[in-house]
């Protein structure tokens, strides 16, 4: 494959867990990249199915680990969530099981807090997981509340190892309840749009960034934009066999754009 058409790419969404960083660890190479695609003009964002952090905070991550991105160049699963619920329901209200990510974004895209009859029950990574919440979202979800979940990934990758993630933190839900969550986050469509809305480029001058098969590849096969495996996070080399789909190109790491590039 000719893998120097990537950096012919004039925009570029790129994951962040597995893609950019492991934890609170930097993968190599990453500031590097970050600096090409600065100094070469290129658009770039950001793209995570994580919900747990507003654009702020993962701003100020980012800046502990020595990378200065604003705000703007962001767009997490929890601000993906609040837009397809403002389409379908403006003004409604939610019970969360989630981080302060999440709960901000559905505030700011003026939803209310509800415990007693929302009219969805959303659900993202957390921490605060207990019994107690899972049972209370299951009697909300069967007298009649709809079910979401921000990302369907059932795994997440972090310096300590791979850890649960959305979808499986909902499945007993799910479960419970007899029905089956809707996904706003990757590999949604919906998501991809606004991603390119916000980046600024069509899906045939962009590249998408990933280190999963099953939402960041598959997203940017649906949406018809090239992908970019690399293998820093949850997916190995042989894995890919096992999927009925192939990415356009597949890296050890982001690093090795820089290599492309020469």
């Amino acid at each position: 494959m000719e893998t120097a058409a990537i950096t012919g790419k004039s925009g570029f969404i790129s994951d962040m867990d597995g893609v950019i960083y492991q934890g609170n660890t930097l993968i190599p190479g990453v500031k590097e990249f970050v600096a090409w695609l600065e100094e070469n003009g290129k658009h770039f964002l950001f793209l995570t199915n994580s919900s747990e952090r507003s654009p702020r905070e993962l701003s100020e991550k980012l800046a502990r680990l020595g990378l200065s991105i604003g705000e703007g160049h962001f767009y997490t699963s929890a601000m993906a969530t609040a837009a397809f619920l403002t389409s379908q329901r403006p003004g409604g209200s939610v019970y969360v099981i989630g981080e302060p990510g999440l709960t901000n974004a559905l505030y700011a895209a003026g939803f209310s807090m509800n415990d007693i009859s929302p009219d969805y029950v959303v659900i993202g990574e957390t921490s605060s997981y207990s019994y107690d919440k899972i049972k209370h979202a299951v009697l909300l979800v069967r007298k009649g509340a709809r079910l979401i979940g921000t990302n369907p990934d059932v795994t997440g990758p972090t310096e300590l190892g791979i850890v649960p993630a959305t979808g499986a933190l909902i499945a007993p839900v799910e479960l419970a309840a007899g029905v089956k969550a809707y996904f706003p986050g990757k590999p949604n469509p919906l998501m991809m749009r606004n991603a390119l809305k916000k980046l600024g480029c069509r899906r045939e001058e962009t590249i998408i960034i990933g280190d999963r098969m099953d939402t960041d590849v598959l997203a940017g096969i649906e949406a018809g934009i090239e992908t970019v495996l690399v293998l820093t996070g949850v997916t190995a080399k042989d894995d890919v066999r096992n999927y009925p789909y192939k990415p356009h190109y597949v890296l050890d790491s982001v690093a090795d754009i820089m290599k492309i590039s020469g």
